[in-house]
């Protein structure tokens, strides 16, 4: 491993055997010289075969062990181990582009700049249900037409400094650690940059349960991220956000009205569907834990 790279890749595993392969394939394909880059695997309690094949790749690795459950405490583990003066991320299920690195650096010549994101396509080939998770997975709307934006962690650098500085991923989120770190970046002045050269290749949901499912997680987590967020969030979108119910119809209607993809429209659907059940289901849970009475 390089002495002093200048850019730390860090990737939280668990239980990835069927596809860590193939993403640790392509980060040494990268068109970065070798002492320029460290990639760290950060290991989050696998029991299948994953630590037998990372082992297979010996010095060209590092990899370190996180006890504590969740992919923001795996990556703040990485952060702390790293040795870069930039830390990019992608997740063990992703593959990269050759210029998935070098087409964000020249970004960070901005001081300002806090976080670039990348373009995350489906991995080939993919059904209609897969390619339906690029509009889920629209880092180019998430950093570029809504506000506030945020970056996935799937396609993701950051200076090393600034990650430390703020304290790196919320651990008690298990889910939507990107999108709150987005926000507590964006909300001390810096910027978000969106990089279309720089792309990676994700394993979305390829079939419509899964992506109902999807839909039910983030939904869950994103209200929570939400009543963390909500002055920030309603002060830079100008308005208050819609009622679950009110995106859900407008899907509906989509659906009947669309004279174009309405397989898609249908996909969409489903995962706001999913979204709102997650919703619901969070709010009913913070309801139940919190009629109970405080017993000293």
């Amino acid at each position: 491993m390089p002495s002093n790279p200048q850019v730390s890749i860090i990737i939280p595993v668990l239980n990835g055997q069927k596809t860590i392969r193939d993403c640790i394939d392509s980060l040494l394909k990268l068109n970065i010289p070798e002492q320029d880059r460290e990639i760290i695997i950060v290991d989050n309690g696998s029991t299948d075969r994953t630590l037998e094949l990372l082992a297979e790749y010996g010095s060209f690795l590092k990899i370190f062990h996180e006890k504590i459950r969740g992919a923001a405490a795996a990556r703040n583990r990485g952060i702390k181990k790293c040795r870069g003066k930039w830390v990019a991320f992608t997740d063990a299920d992703c593959v990269v582009d050759s210029n998935w690195l070098t087409s964000k650096m020249p970004h960070f010549s901005d001081s300002s700049v806090g976080i670039v994101g990348g373009k995350i396509l489906a991995k080939r080939p993919a059904n209609k249900v897969e390619l339906f998770g690029e509009r889920i997975h629209d880092q180019f709307k998430a950093i570029n037409v809504y506000h506030p934006p945020s970056v996935a962690s799937g396609n993701w650098a950051s200076p090393r400094r600034l990650l430390i500085t703020m304290g790196g991923f919320d651990t008690s989120l298990l889910r939507g650690q990107d999108t709150d770190l987005s926000y507590r970046i964006g909300g001390e002045g810096y910027s978000l940059v969106y990089e279309p050269k720089s792309v990676v290749y994700h394993g979305n949901e390829n079939n419509l349960f899964g992506l109902f499912q999807e839909g039910a997680i983030h939904g869950f987590y994103n209200h929570l991220i939400f009543q963390k967020h909500i002055v920030y969030i309603e002060s830079k979108s100008g308005k208050q956000t819609k009622k679950a119910y009110q995106r859900l119809l407008e899907s509906f209607k989509k659906i009947l009205i669309t004279d174009e993809d309405r397989f898609s429209e249908f996909c969409q659907f489903i995962y706001v569907l999913g979204t709102v059940y997650g919703k619901t289901k969070r709010e009913l849970s913070f309801r139940i834990i919190n009629s109970f009475p405080v017993i000293n």
